[in-house]
């Protein structure tokens, strides 16, 4: 069984609070929060103000994907009652086990994301201490974009380590996940599924939300 995180990045912003409560009423288990600084990557999204502006609104721990230059001088701005995970790109600092240490020692559980084209040894000395691995299915910076296939074989070998080495990270999946592939990275290891226009571009966010989490279990 994986845990649903639906991407905010693909929903209607005008009607961010009732979208919210659909997915929340399709069972989502986090709102995954993308952060987009038009630096690291082309686009920009929005800030800790918008995601606070859910508190209170939803009880939906939150996801934060930091794909932002410099995360460590911004991550203590996403820390509120409602988040579980702040994730920053292993390519955005040089400093990866000092952010990671940070992160927690903010309270909150740390995860690494990785691009399509960073191998999975470069995490190698920090997985000991990282509680969950993103892989980025995409290259991160616009939603709506189809899944890369190298992803598959990074989750198994994700999972293998993990295995092998009797390690509790868990691994996430984000960019192109769909109705066609995401039993398929649940079996081959994925924890946390995180789709986007996939739910929120559906005729009934609700009753999509549902079927990816039959889809997952």
């Amino acid at each position: 069984m994986a845990y649903l995180a639906p991407s905010i990045l693909s929903a209607d912003f005008s009607e961010l609070k009732r979208q919210i409560s659909l997915i929340e009423k399709g069972k989502a288990d986090y709102i995954h929060v993308d952060v987009m600084d038009g630096a690291f990557v082309p686009n920009i999204t929005f800030g800790a103000p918008v995601m606070k502006s859910l508190l209170g609104k939803t009880k939906l721990p939150f996801d934060v994907h930091l794909m932002i230059e410099n995360p460590e001088q911004r991550v203590a701005d996403f820390v509120t009652e409602n988040t579980e995970f702040i994730t920053f790109h292993y390519e955005a600092t040089n400093h990866s086990h000092r952010l990671i240490q940070q992160i927690k020692s903010l309270g909150v559980k740390a995860g690494v994301a990785i691009n399509p084209a960073t191998p999975i040894w470069m995490l190698e000395d920090i997985l000991t201490d990282v509680d969950m691995i993103l892989i980025m299915s995409v290259n991160p910076g616009f939603g709506g974009q189809k899944f890369i296939p190298v992803a598959m074989d990074k989750i198994a070998e994700l999972n293998q380590v993990r295995f092998e080495a009797d390690l509790n990270y868990l691994i996430e999946v984000d960019g192109g996940v769909n109705e066609k592939n995401a039993a398929q990275l649940v079996e081959l290891g994925t924890d946390i599924i995180v789709a986007g226009s996939a739910i929120f571009g559906a005729e009934d966010i609700t009753a999509k939300t549902k079927e990816f989490k039959k889809l997952i279990k």
